[in-house]
């Protein structure tokens, strides 16, 4: 099941950038070329971006890559509650 990547949108909408405003600069300064349409589904968690491109966009948004691409879920069979 899909969801939404609400920690990323945020981050955009933080600075005040359009989705189109995140595909420029990752063009620009990492020479990452995307969609605006790849990137809003990347958003919306339609598709997972490949290594290269989510370590670009954690790097445009200065935090740490499992902060924006990995949900921390409770593991069942170690009996962790925040795993």
């Amino acid at each position: 099941m899909n969801s939404k990547r609400l920690k990323l949108i945020a981050l955009r909408k933080e600075r005040n950038m359009f989705q189109k405003d995140v595909v420029y600069l990752l063009k620009h300064l990492y020479g990452i070329e995307i969609t605006e349409s790849y990137y809003g589904m990347i958003e919306q968690g339609v598709r997972t971006p490949k290594l290269d491109i989510a370590l670009g966009i954690a790097k445009l948004f200065n935090v740490p890559l499992e902060e924006i691409f990995f949900e921390k879920q409770p593991n069942k069979k170690l009996g962790n509650k925040t795993a």
